[in-house]
């Protein structure tokens, strides 16, 4: 089988190889068959697509949203590559599955509105797909809702005509999306379990996604309600675009 690549963003050791575990778990693929690419700590290669089954994205503290003199010089020199992909996997029409900052790479490629309008604090939400996503084959079988973790600061308010909603929450309008047929992006994080939030919860305590002293309600926050379905999502993107 070709690979797949996960492209991470995190620069802290611990929640980036567990969020890598959390792939391999959910996709059921083998270290081998899931390529890791830290993009916090060296250039992305130079790809080609034709020897890749596909693409992951995971999440990662970078905002697009951020004013461009307060983003960081490997920040600026992600969302490049990040443009530069996608300029040859949107065309394709390329198997690309991106996790909360992914939403933001495909999101700004697309030319989507992204901003503050509609953070969600961490913890759990129900997504609602649409009439498109309930028709959408990656989320054949899955609940018309279900719930999911989330935990972002900025998002998307308007997609462009060239994107397809498939799913939304109360707070935030746009938790998935999809260009063409085979590029998707999620808001939510359907790699997570509740060990795996828990992990990221005391990780970023300090990076503005929670008041220092709601630690304790933001782990409560993240039990209440069971999460099951979003990993769904990855071992039926192994499933649909894995090719030898």
């Amino acid at each position: 089988m070709k690979p797949f690549v996960l492209l991470a963003t995190r620069a802290e050791d611990v929640p980036a190889d567990e969020e890598y575990e959390l792939f391999l778990r959910y996709t059921g693929l083998a270290e081998r068959e899931l390529l890791r690419v830290r993009l916090e700590a060296e250039d992305m290669p130079r790809f080609d697509l034709d020897a890749l089954s596909g693409i992951f994205v995971g999440g990662g503290p970078f905002n697009a949203s951020d004013p461009l003199e307060k983003k960081s010089v490997v920040q600026r020199r992600v969302e490049a590559e990040f443009a530069a992909l996608l300029d040859e996997v949107v065309p394709r029409d390329f198997p690309f599955l991106g996790a909360c900052y992914g939403i933001g790479t495909l999101g700004a490629h697309q030319g989507a509105a992204i901003d503050r309008t509609y953070p969600e604090p961490i913890g759990v939400v129900p997504v609602t797909l649409s009439e498109e996503g309930l028709a959408d084959p990656l989320l054949a079988g899955l609940p018309s809702t279900f719930e999911a973790f989330v935990g972002h600061k900025e998002a998307i308010s308007h997609l462009p005509a060239s994107a397809t909603l498939l799913g939304s929450s109360p707070a935030c309008p746009v938790q998935m999306f999809r260009v063409g047929r085979n590029v998707y992006a999620t808001q939510f994080h359907p790699e997570l379990d509740v060990e795996g939030i828990t992990t990221r919860i005391h990780a970023y305590a300090g990076y503005g996604y929670f008041a220092a002293d709601d630690l304790e309600l933001t782990l409560a926050a993240v039990h209440r309600a069971a999460v099951a379905h979003p990993s769904r999502i990855l071992r039926r993107f192994v499933e649909r675009y894995a090719r030898d």
